[in-house]
């Protein structure tokens, strides 16, 4: 391994070295390089996509679904933002990856053990490793005997994928264990090209096989995955595992393959068909965390589990209720929202008018925000004087000419970053930001008139919140005022969840170099699909997690 490794990095060492001897200086004193234009392999990769077939538009349960007209195809507006949170997420995790490096304790002596044992022969259990609480992973096999890899046991997709030996082209490849076909006798070939996207965080490029996948001590046979023969991004050079493993439903799964789970299931490999997650906070802790396929361990968690059922089979979604800041309503999801429990997202994303309030709440640094300022500025008393006299709160920003009296949007709806559309287009020649911003502050006014606030108060609320809109790169809050900050709370399955600040708060780094950065993110699905919220690992690591597949809930108890 250390010797193909060091042979990939010469290789692309000389490459540097070759290229350099191209560059001539001329007589003028000015070098000059020679370029080579190459094709790209398009009939390979070219016009991959996971694409969807009617069946699982209706599945997925869709009114529409979105047309991206630069590359002419279609999108899931779910999965495009959360890759847009995993962006967000890795300039994070490189400020950590930063941070981790001047510290040597990190690593747990328990991971150079057996990290996975089985359980009554039908329940296996999976040691994970706790990388900064940004990212936490586990070992499978792959192949007979093993090949073992890294990997994030994510909920999020529903493919697993490993870099491959015919991976030549990809630094990050040199620097992650590899998939030799040639070891295992039970290799099947299938050559399938296949690509994974993670929209702007990169994509996957590979081919389909077939083989053994170990998981805990469960062998499950004839499992098909991906060999990456391509890593595009940054975001798997400086990851700390080498591939994913998706828990996803198969509605989700590129190209219809089948996830690890479900074989797990068919092959009755578990006694349960359910798996858990806990996740323990305490990076300095020798155990990162765990996961359990076939049950759940009940010295991580405290009573009993509240279960919501699974609303969507896609991710893991499901109806969240109203959510609070410090113990008060803030009116966004009265009504409902969609959610899913993420394992392979660090943070809780939410509408980024909700997020803009708990920044305001926390003092989290923001952005300032000029359609924003100019609608609060130009039409704040009009849109109040509206709301006093009963106006349907869908139907202020219209009243009022920012918006489209047929525009069906809600006010969560937020400024748009659906990547491919452009923020200043127009409905019926008004801008849509201005638009956007308007049914943002309607929201934010609902909310104070709830709590009886005077105008005045009202106005200079909302105008705040217009300059500390959350910030794409992250917002950092003043660590010497966590333990006053508010608690977040989420009304889930009739029950309170509630994140105290020492929860959602991120620390990074040690010392006077301590750094602190807030658990919440924006994220912009519209109606009718959204609002959307992603609880992700900064939920997950407060509540112990329960994915039932057979009764189709998802159940949240405390971790203990």
């Amino acid at each position: 391994m250390v010797r193909r490794r060091t042979c990939g990095i010469c290789i692309i060492l000389c490459t540097i070295f070759v290229s350099t001897m191209l560059v001539s200086a001329g007589d003028d004193g000015l070098f000059r390089i020679a370029l080579k234009k190459r094709p790209v392999p398009k009939g390979l990769y070219g016009e991959l996509w996971p694409k969807s077939t009617s069946e699982n538009e209706a599945t997925l349960g869709y009114a529409s679904v979105r047309l991206n007209r630069a590359a002419g195809r279609k999108v899931d507006p779910v999965r495009e933002a959360v890759n847009q949170v995993r962006v967000n997420e890795q300039r994070m995790f490189v400020e950590v990856a930063a941070a981790e490096q001047r510290r040597k304790s990190y690593r747990s002596r328990r991971w150079a053990r057996e990290n996975h044992s089985l359980r009554d022969g039908q329940q296996a259990v999976i040691e994970l490793k706790n990388y900064a609480n940004v990212q936490y992973v586990g070992q499978i096999g792959v192949g007979n005997p093993p090949q073992n890899f890294t990997v994030v046991f994510d909920t999020g997709s529903s493919n697993l994928w490993v870099p491959s030996a015919d991976c030549y082209f990809s630094l990050a490849c040199y620097f992650h264990a590899r998939y030799v076909s040639g070891r295992s006798s039970a290799y099947k070939e299938n050559g399938t090209p296949v690509a994974l996207h993670y929209g702007p965080a990169g994509a996957i490029f590979g081919f389909y096989s077939e083989d053994e996948v170990t998981v805990g001590g469960l062998v499950v046979k004839n499992q098909e995955f991906v060999e990456a023969t391509y890593e595009h991004g940054f975001t798997f050079l400086a990851a700390k595992f080498d591939g994913i493993l998706g828990l996803g439903f198969k509605e989700i799964s590129v190209e219809g393959s089948v996830p690890v789970w479900y074989n797990m299931v068919a092959q009755g490999l578990v006694k349960n068909p359910t798996f858990s997650f806990w996740l323990n906070r305490n990076s300095n802790d020798g155990e990162g965390g765990e996961i359990v396929f076939g049950g759940d361990d009940p010295k991580h968690y405290k009573g009993s589990h509240t279960y919501t059922r699974v609303t969507r089979k896609a991710f893991w979604q499901f109806e969240m209720g109203d959510f609070l800041i410090g113990g008060r309503s803030t009116g966004i999801c009265v009504d409902g929202c969609a959610a899913i429990a993420h394992s392979g997202i660090s943070l809780v994303a939410g509408p980024i008018c909700a997020i803009a309030q708990i920044h305001e709440q926390i003092g989290a640094t923001g952005v300032a925000n000029e359609e924003c300022k100019q609608v609060v500025t130009g039409y704040g008393e009009e849109m109040m004087e509206l709301l006093k006299t009963k106006t349907p709160p869908a139907q202020v920003c219209s009243r009022i000419g920012l918006c489209a009296s047929d525009r069906t949007r809600g006010a969560s709806a937020g400024i748009e970053s659906v990547a491919g559309e452009a923020g200043t287009s127009s409905v019926d020649g008004m801008s849509d930001a201005l638009c956007n911003a308007c049914e943002m502050a309607v929201t934010w006014m609902q909310s104070e008139f709830v709590q009886n606030r005077t105008k005045e108060g009202t106005l200079e609320y909302v105008n705040r919140l217009c300059h500390r809109m959350p910030s794409p790169v992250g917002s950092y809050v003043d660590c010497r005022r966590i333990d006053s900050l508010p608690s977040i709370s989420f009304s889930i399955g009739g029950r309170i969840f509630e994140l105290q600040p020492q929860q959602y708060i991120l620390k990074v780094g040690e010392g006077f170099l301590t750094r602190c950065i807030s658990g919440f993110t924006p994220l912009e699905i519209p109606p009718p699909i959204g609002p959307f919220w992603i609880l992700g690992e900064v939920f997950m690591g407060a509540y112990h997690t329960i994915f039932d597949y057979g009764k189709m809930k998802v159940g949240f108890a405390d971790s203990a």
